[in-house]
Order: C-alpha cells, then sequence, then structure tokens
C-alpha cells in the first residue's frame, strides 16, 4: 500500500465518499487510488473554483465533508475564491492539493509555489505530509479538522513522492472535539434581554434550515422579541410552513431603518450584521450606537444547545408556537419582461422541496419578498461575496440531493467565472435549472460606482461595467457545454421555458435578456 492509497482508504473510512477533483501530474498516484475505489464518487470540474464551489454547495445541503482534489499551487489559487466562501458559509471542506516531490522542490520548477502560504490564507488548519507513513495519520486529521467547529476549511498538503512511496495502512477516524457553550450566567442575560422592548433575535447557521427554527419561533412567541434573519446566510428553509423570520437586505440603508427601534440584539450562530463596504458618510454596522448587542453564540459554537437551554430559561417549550409563513402565491404574469414580474413567476412556480442557488445580483433584489410565501424550499445565498459561487454550488447540491429541482438564479457576469460548471452538469446528468439574467453587465458596480461618490461615470467606467461588446450567447455557451438552453425576452416565454426546464431530470438553461 503507498501513501495515496492509504489516504484514500482512510477517507472513506471517516464516510467521505464524494472527491471533486481537477488533477494533474502530481496527483497521478492519488488518481489511480481513486480508480481502485469506486465507492468513492469522483467528479470531474473543468476550473478549481468548480471543484470548490462544488463541496461548499454539497455541504450546505448535507453537513457532510467532500474531498476536493487540486494541482498545485496554482491550482489551489484558481480555486481560492470559492474555497472564501466556503469558510464565510461554514462549510467543512478537505482539500488534497499535490505538490512536487519533497526532493525535486529545491530545483524551483515551473509549477512550484508556496502552497503552503496560499493555504494558511484561506483554510483553518493547513499540513503538508513528511513522508508516506504519515499521510494516513495527517488525512484522519485533516477530516477531523474539517469537521470541527460546525465545518472548517482543512487542507491536506500531498507530496507526490509519500503519494508513491510504500505507506503504513489506514490511520483510524477521530471526532472533532465538542463545540464551546456559553456560560449559564450568559443564558440568563440573554433571555432577560429578550423580554425588554425593542428585543430581537437573530439565528444563523443550522438554526435557519433544521427544527431549531422552531425553538427560535418559540422564543420570540413567549418573549414577543422580534425574529431577524442576516441577509447573506448560507443556507435558510423558507416558504409555506416554515417559521416567519424578517429578513436584512443587501443595502445598509435599508438595514439601519429596519434596525432603528432594535434596542437589545441577540446574536446566536450569526455574526453583527455588518455592511457589505463602507460608504462615505454612512455607517459600517446597521444597529444605533446604543444597541444593546450580545454575541451569546457564533455558527462556530453549540447553536442546538444555546438555544435549547434559551428556551428552558424562558419556558418557552411548551404553550406558545411560532408564527408560521403561509402559502400565498401570486397569480401568474404575462406581457413585456420586467424583474418584478419574473420575481412573480418564480414565486408561483416554484416546485416543492427546491433548492434554490441564487447569485442574482442586482437582478434578484425582489426574488427574496416575492418567494417568502411559495412552496418550502431551500435558500442558499453567495456568503463571501467573491462571485462565480452559483454554479458549482448548484453541482454540489444536485449532488447531495439527487431527488430534488436544483435551481441556479445568476447574472450573466458572474456566472462567466465557472461557466465550466455546465459541462459537469450535463456530464453528471444533474437535475439543474439554471436562469441567467443577462443585463448585458456588471450592473452592481454600476450602483456602488454611485453609492461610493466616484463622481461622473467616463467611457473607462462604462467599459468595465459593461460585457456587451460582444454580447455573450447563453444558449450557444451552453450548448458547447453540453447543456439544452433556451432564450427569452418577454415574461410568457419566460414561464413557458420555466416550465419546460422544471419538468426535466436533466440541466436546462433560461438565457433571460433582461
Amino acid at each position: 500500500m503507498n501513501g495515496a492509497e492509504s489516504l484514500i482508504q482512510t477517507l472513506i473510512d471517516g464516510g467521505v465518499n464524494v472527491c471533486f477533483a481537477n488533477p494533474g501530474t502530481s496527483e497521478m498516484h492519488f488518481v489511480a487510488a481513486l480508480d481502485r475505489h469506486p465507492e468513492m464518487r469522483c467528479i470531474l470540474c473543468l476550473f478549481e473554483g468548480g471543484v470548490t464551489g462544488a463541496a461548499d454547495g454539497y455541504f450546505r445541503m448535507t453537513s457532510e465533508v467532500a474531498a476536493t482534489l487540486l494541482h498545485l499551487a496554482p491550482g489551489f489559487g484558481n480555486g481560492f475564491a470559492n474555497t472564501h466562501n466556503a469558510g464565510k458559509a461554514g462549510s467543512g471542506v478537505l482539500n488534497i492539493v499535490g505538490d512536487h516531490a519533497t526532493y525535486h522542490l529545491k530545483y524551483d520548477a515551473p509549477l512550484r509555489g508556496d502552497v503552503q502560504g496560499i493555504s494558511q490564507a484561506v483554510s483553518h488548519w493547513t499540513r503538508s505530509s513528511a513522508d508516506a507513513h504519515s499521510v494516513a495519520s495527517d488525512g484522519a486529521s485533516a477530516l477531523r479538522a474539517a469537521r470541527s467547529n460546525g465545518g472548517q476549511i482543512a487542507t491536506l498538503i500531498l507530496p507526490a513522492n509519500t503519494a508513491w512511496e510504500d505507506a503504513h495502512g489506514p490511520a483510524p477516524h477521530s471526532e472533532p472535539p465538542a463545540l464551546h457553550r456559553p456560560r449559564m450566567d450568559e443564558i440568563v442575560s440573554a433571555a432577560e434581554a429578550l423580554k425588554r422592548p425593542g428585543a430581537t433575535l437573530m439565528p444563523g447557521g443550522i438554526a435557519l434550515h433544521t427544527d431549531l427554527a422552531l425553538i427560535a419561533g418559540r422564543i420570540a412567541a413567549k418573549t414577543g422579541c422580534t425574529l431577524r434573519a442576516d441577509y447573506f446566510v448560507p443556507r435558510i428553509t423558507r416558504g409555506a410552513g416554515t417559521v416567519a423570520m424578517q429578513r436584512l437586505e443587501y443595502a445598509i440603508d435599508g438595514n439601519v431603518d429596519r434596525l432603528s427601534d432594535t434596542t437589545h440584539l441577540v446574536l446566536c450562530g450569526a455574526g453583527l450584521p455588518v455592511a457589505f463596504f463602507a460608504y462615505p458618510g454612512k455607517p459600517s454596522l446597521p444597529v444605533s450606537a446604543d444597541c444593546h448587542v450580545i454575541d451569546l453564540c457564533s455558527a462556530q459554537m453549540d447553536v442546538a444547545w444555546t438555544l435549547n437551554a434559551l428556551a428552558d430559561e424562558l419556558d418557552a417549550r411548551t404553550g406558545v408556537e411560532p408564527v408560521f409563513t403561509e402559502l400565498a402565491l401570486p397569480a401568474l404574469p404575462t406581457g413585456d419582461m420586467c424583474l418584478s414580474k419574473l420575481a412573480h413567476s418564480l414565486s408561483a412556480l416554484m416546485p416543492e422541496d427546491a433548492v434554490v442557488i441564487d447569485e442574482s445580483i442586482t437582478s434578484g433584489r425582489e426574488f427574496l419578498p416575492a418567494t417568502e410565501a411559495s412552496r418550502r424550499h431551500d435558500w442558499l445565498h453567495l456568503t463571501g461575496g467573491a462571485i462565480g459561487q452559483g454554479l458549482p454550488s448548484a453541482v454540489g447540491a444536485a449532488i447531495a440531493c439527487p431527488d430534488r429541482k436544483v435551481i441556479v438564479l445568476t447574472g450573466d457576469g458572474t456566472a462567466m467565472y465557472t461557466l465550466q460548471s455546465l459541462w459537469t452538469m450535463a456530464r453528471e446528468n444533474l437535475d439543474v435549472t439554471v436562469v441567467v439574467f443577462a443585463n448585458r453587465g456588471y450592473q452592481i458596480l454600476r450602483a456602488e460606482f454611485e453609492h461610493v461618490g466616484a463622481g461622473e461615470m467616463g467611457k473607462n467606467a462604462m467599459r468595465m461595467f459593461d460585457v456587451d461588446e460582444p454580447l455573450l450567447d447563453w444558449v450557444a455557451l451552453a450548448k458547447g457545454h453540453g447543456v439544452e438552453g433556451t432564450r427569452v425576452s418577454d415574461i410568457d416565454a419566460f414561464n413557458a421555458a420555466y416550465r419546460d426546464g422544471l419538468a426535466r431530470e436533466e440541466p436546462y438553461l433560461i438565457e433571460v435578456v433582461c
């Protein structure tokens, strides 16, 4: 048994059964080991950003760690942005990065780079195996790290010779350390704060897509506090029958208004809702200076225990029920294309138990409120702000949930970052409907240019924001990657195409000219 074989067996024994990969020469012995273990599902992605984004989407829908296989420092560099997004989402990802053989590094070969430096900039745990006998135990440690604190980025660097040299057998699996919990006096203080006028409870993490939402809803019903969720959350279960939560929005001005009457803000699994960017003359935080913020429990702590402890302290387990969202579907719109009509079509036709990947940026500002009372679904947002996450995340979500319809809402600019994911969707025959909003530019940048007070927009600025010379042909791009598609420019055509896509069990793309 060589080092690569010992690593594969260690991962399989530890419950890892999916590997998203873009391998190179340094990883060939790992690929050969994968070949001998068909129980490990291997999914080829044509760009490393697709690899890391898929692993993120997979974890968000399963809470299970997938492995990635990346090639040297440049390969990890290509996957950096979506690794950043995964880290911001609290996703557990185990990166395996091949490196040059240890004795070859001193020659400064063309692909040599600082893998460890790149990894440490975005990973919570990094290690380079010193020899083949260490690989299995290093792999077990990496898996433990990826599962720690509710989910982390762990990166194991595998020099080529440690993969091909003889090694011991697989290493035993060990459980991650117990999650940290608040002290009981902190629970008592938070419970008292939630009883105050103007109090808000903001849950996050697993509290937004598990039965913990019921606990949060009962706490709100018992105390009369407002129940809110942040805007950029990794995953939230919404729609008919779910606990009603008021969502924050993207713009800092709107959030200042929403939280203007908040006197006590209790965070449980959520971070402080900071503005996405700084703007001249505007605050970084939407809460007032005299608001009492209680950071009770981060997403990396024991959110389940904390919410249950709060409920016990408040006697909120029985006798009170949350406010639930009732089904309220809009009429299906007709006529000319506009974003508000699109929002109503998405809501009216949303299938039960869909998984929505939202990277629609400016086009999607109306989609969240319009779909609030749709059929029950999960909504995954761009957490880290590095665009190009939508299509790869859909790959991971579809692999994780083959019995659920996955819907991607994406802008044309952001989708260009990782359009190779369409090929993976076609190869794996994934049940994904992709809706590309072709507004022919980075419209978010037009708005931000104005918001930061950068001045009058001239020719050079316009050319930085537009993608219309030449126009992107998304139907042709999809066809070139093996995915059937259609272009629509009015709402009736969209309704027909969207119904068609939802009825299929294979990838389908709709280009919306808007």
